[in-house]
């Protein structure tokens, strides 16, 4: 019976490793040697990425492809993603070559502000806590500045602080509520260090404040942290062109754009169909972020929480088709950084970047966003014309075959097979079992 392990943080890689064997594998000598297949052959590389988190033992590889023939705003670019779903990569391909000669991805950033937030309990005098907080936001402001210099010399910095009442929905519950703007950083360490402050600093003055009752002023601060809910950091991207541009038969056209709109104004009214429409879109998004050494999961909690701001959760993206012209577009918030964090640590994200052309922050957005418009489209342009499985199925063929450890010649014959049969798990199971008796 495997017991409980005390220190396990302290022990070495190796100690580490041998530990979990024994405990927890089946296979001993199997489970080391996968662990030990994945590091990387160049120490420093592998003390790197050992570095980045923490109790690490192996490698974990994702993909990583490349989507070309991207034009946004006019310039042209091969977008990194690292995602291990079959299809993604080549469906944002598709979606790129199929807009590049029809006018391309039309971006625009619209704002860049950041959130964080100091919750506290106050249980005193509503109207007291109003006149403190008036006089006392300059001092939460100046106190705050050996930590806002270098981002201010930048152009960034506090936007504004405010106090928010939530006594409604919790006693006694207020919140500093704090805007930022942090340039081309992410910012969370900057939003998180100065909110931290603006606490220490609300908790001192409520000490010494005169029209405070000695209750009232003991400011009870719960925490002081970032948001990743992020709605005034929005970014703007979408095509359009002519109804008869979209296929070389007017009639094709017009049908494929009606079929498509409606598919999109589903998505709007309809949960079920709306989260997988927008995990679409995520397909897109977060194998960019990842690839650029962005935090994918604040992205995601921050864009599905705006799919649902208007009290229902729906589609992130529109289509239109109005007066011969067929639009699709979405603005969504991206809360992303291009220094800081893994950008200048992680080799391949510096790579990507550099690929990127350096982008900024605005940049990135605009390409990220961009990104999951196309992966959008492309499986919209599959559901409303042939069907998802089929595209699918096809990448998701050499995943089967080497599940089946299939020789260079099964592969062959299989792949000649199901050119004109319809590819499913089991029938290439059967297929390869019916090769093998032969």
């Amino acid at each position: 019976m495997t017991i409980p392990i005390n220190g396990f943080s302290k022990l070495t890689k190796e100690e580490k490793i041998s530990w979990l064997a024994d405990n927890y594998f089946s296979d001993i000598e199997t489970g080391i040697a996968t662990i030990k297949s994945y590091w990387n052959t160049d120490s420093k590389l592998q003390q790197l990425h050992d570095e980045f988190i923490e109790n690490t033992i192996t490698n974990f590889y994702l993909p990583l492809g490349i989507a070309p023939n991207f034009l946004i705003n006019n310039r042209l670019y091969s977008i990194p993603m690292a995602i291990e779903e079959s299809s993604v990569v080549a469906a944002a391909s598709n979606a790129a070559k199929f807009w590049l000669s029809r006018g391309g991805f039309h971006a625009e950033v619209i704002s860049t502000t950041k959130i964080g937030q100091v919750h506290f309990i106050f249980k005193g005098d509503n109207d007291k806590l109003k006149a403190f907080f008036k006089v006392t936001k300059s001092k939460l402001i100046q106190e705050a500045s050996e930590l806002t210099r270098n981002m201010e010399k930048r152009g960034g910095g506090i936007l504004d602080i405010s106090l928010r009442d939530k006594t409604a929905d919790m006693e006694g519950y207020y919140q500093l509520h704090c805007s930022f703007e942090t340039l081309d950083a992410m910012g969370a360490n900057f939003i998180n260090s100065c909110l931290e402050q603006f606490a220490t600093t609300l908790k001192k003055e409520a000490l010494s404040y005169a029209n405070f009752s000695e209750s009232e002023q003991r400011i009870e601060v719960i925490m002081s942290i970032l948001s990743n809910y992020v709605p005034e950091c929005l970014v703007k991207v979408g095509v359009e062109c002519p109804v008869e541009s979209l296929f070389s038969d007017p009639k094709q056209s017009e049908a494929f754009a009606e079929r498509f709109v409606t598919a999109v104004n589903i998505a709007a009214i309809e949960p079920y169909r709306a989260v997988t429409h927008n995990k679409g879109i995520m397909n897109g998004i977060d194998a960019v972020v990842v690839a650029t050494g962005n935090d994918f999961r604040a992205v995601e909690a921050g864009v599905h929480a705006y799919a649902a701001r208007n009290g229902n959760y729906a589609s992130l993206s529109h289509a239109s088709l109005e007066n011969g012209v067929f639009k699709f577009w979405m603005e969504l918030p991206l809360a992303l950084g291009t220094v800081g964090g893994l950008t200048k640590l992680h080799p391949l994200v510096k790579l990507n970047l550099d690929m990127l052309g350096n982008p900024t922050a605005k940049d990135l957005m605009m390409i990220v966003a961009t990104a999951g418009l196309a992966q959008n489209f492309a499986a919209l342009r599959s559901l409303t014309t042939t069907g998802i499985q089929e595209g699918h199925m096809k990448m998701h063929l050499g995943n089967i075959l080497s599940e089946l450890k299939a020789t260079s010649q099964e592969r062959d014959l299989v792949e000649v097979h199901f050119k004109n049969n319809t590819i499913s798990h089991s029938a290439v199971v059967d297929f390869v079992n019916e090769l093998r008796k032969n």
